[in-house]
């Protein structure tokens, strides 16, 4: 397995043995990681205060922040979730088929509802949810307009290519 992978006050990460974890990712303490997951460059998920839990065939791309608050807030990452580059998840929600795009950021108890999408550079503040079929935006994040079907259509499409990325990126390194 690659990456920078620690224990935290004796707790391992469970990385499930098909998920791609890059080189220089770091994972430390409470995080499950599900089957056919990818964890990109430079990424990192600190579960050293609550739980981290990315389910199956979702993607954190390059940059991404994934951390929690001790006694309030866990991250919950569901199956076949998108994450773009350098966002930061911190305490938050992302049921499955969820979309954040990238330099976003979604702060605690904050939900993104499968099939939602948070636009690139949107700030979800604590507690907000973002509901399924919904696009938001903005700093702080606002309900924007409804999801466009071709932008509906496309989604398990660019979870499909990342699955396959992170499944050659694996057997290059020999991983």
């Amino acid at each position: 397995m690659s990456g920078l992978i620690l224990p935290y006050r004796g707790v391992m990460p469970q990385i499930d043995p098909d998920a791609f974890i890059a080189p220089n990712a770091t994972i430390i303490g409470n995080v499950r990681i599900g089957a056919g997951s990818s964890i990109w460059f430079g990424a990192i998920l600190r579960g050293d205060s609550a739980a981290i839990h990315v389910g199956e065939r979702s993607n954190l791309q390059d940059g991404t922040i994934v951390h929690v608050t001790d006694n309030f807030s866990e991250a919950y990452i569901g199956d076949d979730v998108m994450i773009g580059h350098a966002a930061i998840i911190h305490g938050a929600r992302l049921e499955d088929g969820a979309f954040v795009g990238m330099q976003a950021v979604v702060l605690d108890h904050a939900t993104v509802e499968g099939g939602a999408m948070v636009a690139a550079g949107a700030l979800v503040t604590p507690g907000k949810t973002v509901k399924s079929g919904e696009v938001w935006g903005g700093r702080p994040a606002k309900y924007m307009r409804d999801m466009k079907p071709d932008e509906v259509e496309r989604r398990p499409i660019g979870n499909e290519n990342y699955r396959k990325l992170g499944a050659e990126y694996k057997a290059m390194l020999g991983d």
